[in-house]
């Protein structure tokens, strides 16, 4: 098949709401232009958001520890604990930084930590039950299948056992953390000490089996190749076909600055955008793809609305491993978020982390 017809046929094939298969969408990706891709994964988000509402969360992502043994090589974030800089936060330091959230009108707690294998299954159990004591109306939305995973080998017991003990301690759902690049060529090469592939997705098989709901990210624009996008985006597809536990999927680039991967150029966002809206088209089970103004500034957070995604992410009160980076990025109140939304040409709207609207802003 030539390529007009190639490009044709596939263009059809999109507008006609037809799956598309890994070789396709590899093609897409290093063949499309942007405007292409732009215009078919606005199409198709369309198709699944008709009411022309983009979304936003309130939320605050709170790392209670710095201390962590994985190295991966893209994280300036991590700290021996004999580093002078090193911490592990308080609960009272935490009830404090949820407080804020709920002053700012959040509904979702973001926590993540690094693997410090001085914290065991109590720490998280007395932290997310006095959490919920303290803040019952909160949404716990915590801990990486990394995370998950090293603290079921450290306490030696299966995941699902983590997991279930959690979720009664009050944690409601798993972030997409510690993806990375689903492909176990890529994560080798930078994060050989954490969770494999197929960890990381059994880890969200598992919680979705026991009713909890999760993200799935991806983390690229460092080592891998096309194909690696595409093989982690199949990955995910295939997980969601079995499971429907996923509510969004949220791809972000990596930021270089403090890592062992500063020999790197950055992504630009032209390839950002490109990866957007494939994947948009490409994950035809998800309902909903957020697009990152974190790495990306709000400029571009803003053109991802018009590339397939729909939510413009979290207002950030609190982010602290993008910025250890140097690349910082301002905490915007709510109504400025509505606001950038309404540039963009949507009615934006509040939501929860399961995506059900808080609030539409007139």
């Amino acid at each position: 098949m030539v390529k007009v017809e190639k490009d044709s046929y596939l263009v059809d094939k999109v507008l006609d709401s037809q799956r598309i298969t890994e070789e396709e969408a590899l093609y897409m990706l290093e063949n499309f232009d942007l405007l292409l891709l732009g215009r078919l994964a606005d199409f198709v988000r369309q198709q699944k958001h008709s009411e022309n509402i983009a979304t936003f969360v309130v939320d605050r992502n709170i790392n209670y520890t710095n201390i962590c043994v994985a190295g991966c090589k893209f994280c300036a974030f991590q700290r021996r604990k004999s580093d002078s800089d090193s911490y592990v936060l308080d609960l009272e330091e935490i009830f404090h930084k949820v407080q804020e959230l709920i002053d700012w009108g959040g509904t979702t707690l973001l926590m993540q930590g690094g693997l410090n294998p001085d914290l065991r299954i109590d720490f998280y159990v007395e932290m997310f039950s006095r959490i919920k004591e303290k803040f019952p109306n909160i949404q716990i939305h915590s801990l990486s299948a990394t995370e998950i995973n090293y603290l079921s080998k450290l306490e030696k017991i299966p995941v699902k056992e983590v997991l279930r003990i959690l979720k009664e301690a009050g944690l409601d759902s798993l972030p997409g953390g510690g993806a990375e690049i689903l492909s176990d060529e890529v994560r080798v090469l930078i994060s050989s000490n954490k969770t494999t592939t197929q960890q990381w997705l059994e880890v969200h098989r598992v919680a979705h089996e026991l009713g909890m709901r999760s993200t799935a990210t991806m983390m690229f624009g460092h080592v891998e190749k096309p194909k690696h996008i595409i093989q982690h985006l199949k990955n995910v597809r295939d997980l969601q076909d079995e499971t429907k536990g996923f509510t969004a999927f949220i791809p972000w680039t990596f930021q270089k600055g403090n890592t062992q991967l500063d020999h790197l150029e950055p992504a630009t966002s032209v390839w950002y955008l490109k990866v957007l809206a494939v994947s948009r088209i490409f994950l035809d089970n998800f309902d909903n793809i957020q697009s990152s103004h974190v790495t990306q500034t709000m400029k571009i957070g803003q053109l991802g609305l018009k590339f397939g995604a729909n939510d413009l992410g979290s207002t950030m009160i609190e982010e602290n491993v993008v910025a250890s980076t140097g690349f910082k990025v301002s905490a915007p109140k709510p109504e400025k978020m509505a606001k950038y939304i309404k540039e963009a040409g949507f009615i934006p709207a509040q939501r929860d982390t399961y995506y059900n609207i808080v609030k539409i802003y007139n």
